[in-house]
């Protein structure tokens, strides 16, 4: 997993987890009729986003794998990227697939903690594998704020059937 084999699989799970997320992520007539801040970045420059900050999740899981010698910290680095990966699905699942924005919010806390996490674990062994994951802290804080602004112009939020 050192070689550029192990960079390869980290993208292929790190793309596999996006394309999780994509699936259930549904920019249909339910979202497309909500109210969104003014501020919010256009629609299309999503894709571009993420694809930034899964390839460097991807190069940043590969690096500290590659650099930390220590097998205990290098699993404990994994098992905290799979479980980033897990909540960001979930988010996505919560927002567009369940329609729950308020739910959502509530999982984001989460997921934004499970970032700390992983830039907190990398740093001992591997600096830039921590400051790769910075964009992708920026981006879901600011995720964060559109996903209560949302929730501010457009709920309460029923169960969706």
């Amino acid at each position: 997993m050192r070689t550029w084999k192990g960079l390869f699989l980290a993208f292929i799970l790190s793309f596999g987890t996006a394309g999780l997320g994509g699936a259930v992520t549904d920019l249909g007539p339910w979202y497309q009729n909500l109210q969104q801040p003014a501020w919010k970045p256009p629609d299309w420059a999503f894709g571009p986003i993420w694809t930034t900050l899964f390839s460097l999740m991807a190069f940043s899981g590969w690096w500290a794998w590659r650099v930390t010698a220590d097998p205990v910290r290098r699993q404990q680095g994994l098992m905290l990227w799979g479980l980033n990966g897990l909540l960001n699905v979930t988010w996505s699942l919560l927002f567009f697939k369940l329609q729950r924005p308020d739910w959502a919010l509530m999982e984001w806390a989460l997921l934004w903690l499970s970032i700390i996490a992983v830039i907190g674990a990398l740093r001992r062994d591997s600096p830039l594998a921590a400051w790769l994951q910075l964009p992708y802290l920026l981006w879901v804080s600011v995720a964060g704020l559109l996903n209560h602004a949302v929730i501010q112009l457009n709920g309460p939020f029923p169960r969706a059937l």
